[in-house]
């Protein structure tokens, strides 16, 4: 049985395996996926980070493909696309910005800060989609946008939401304390039939004009410690009920992260970290596919 490198970095607490698939990315049965991202019966992570990383000519450094930890695609995460510029850093790419290709459209990191195996980048997240039709958010009348103050209908009831998309769709919702079972709230919304491609859950407690404090419930995941793609829905989400002034510090239970909606869109800085390198073994044959 052939040996497959592998590194795992995480992002605020936000966990990934990167493994370099030349020239097309690997694909892996969900099974595979799943039984990888194990935290006992594999090496365990919130999800899987699959880089091409093509020749210096194309102008683009890294094609990422991100597969969560129940094997479903991802568009893309935030807190992932950091930790695969950090695994080109380490491999001494030093352009500047770094651009990669993800299924949400290319992104740009520039380098902040490095300190051993830790770096910080501030990522360009794009423009915040808030068109119902285009997130895709398809609830049984018509809705303004942007999706602001929605009453979603639950099964305790309904709860005001605010809809966007950062790449990803995501469910925002303002809570007073997270002393309660938002985790099943969070369950219950992410396949909720008015997301008809499933949703990111995220619940934040305002803190001051410029931070809030921030739970995540992740699509294809659970439960995970920070989002970046959450935070920043968090943060548009607290601007877009006039709650928070740009930017805004996203308290998560991983660390801070910053993100700061400007004129052309959101940008996220938070850290990105190599925690271990090794080698993992597959229990089926893969397969390839193009991108």
């Amino acid at each position: 049985m052939t040996p497959i490198p592998f590194t795992k970095a995480q992002g605020a607490g936000n966990d990934f395996l990167i493994l370099e698939a030349n020239p097309e990315p690997l694909i892996y049965s969900p099974q595979e996926i799943q039984r990888l991202c194990n935290r006992r019966y594999g090496v365990g992570a919130d999800g899987i980070v699959f880089l091409h990383v093509p020749g210096a000519e194309t102008g683009v450094h890294a094609d990422l493909r991100l597969f969560n930890s129940d094997g479903s695609e991802a568009e893309i995460s935030g807190n992932g696309t950091r930790c695969a510029a950090a695994y080109l850093a380490r491999k001494g790419v030093t352009a500047a910005p770094l651009s990669i290709q993800t299924r949400a459209g290319l992104k740009t990191l520039r380098l902040v800060s490095c300190r051993g195996n830790r770096w910080d980048f501030e990522m360009f997240m794009g423009a915040p989609i808030l068109s119902p039709q285009d997130i895709p958010f398809v609830p049984n009348g018509p809705v303004a946008e942007p999706v602001v103050g929605f009453p979603l209908p639950l099964s305790n009831g309904s709860k005001p939401v605010t809809i966007t998309s950062m790449g990803n769709p995501h469910c925002s919702l303002a809570v007073e304390n997270f002393d309660w079972d938002w985790k099943s709230c969070g369950k219950e919304i992410e396949s909720h039939p008015f997301f008809p491609h499933r949703t990111n859950v995220e619940f934040y407690r305002v803190v001051s004009s410029h931070a809030v404090e921030a739970r995540f419930w992740e699509r294809g995941v659970g439960e995970t410690l920070s989002s970046g793609t959450g935070s920043s829905a968090a943060a548009v989400a607290a601007i877009l009920n006039h709650q928070a002034t740009s930017p805004v510090t996203v308290h998560t239970l991983g660390g801070d992260l910053q993100a700061a909606w400007r004129e052309d869109g959101v940008f996220l800085t938070g850290p990105a970290e190599i925690t271990f390198q090794g080698e993992l073994f597959l229990s089926e044959p893969r397969s390839s596919a193009s991108v």
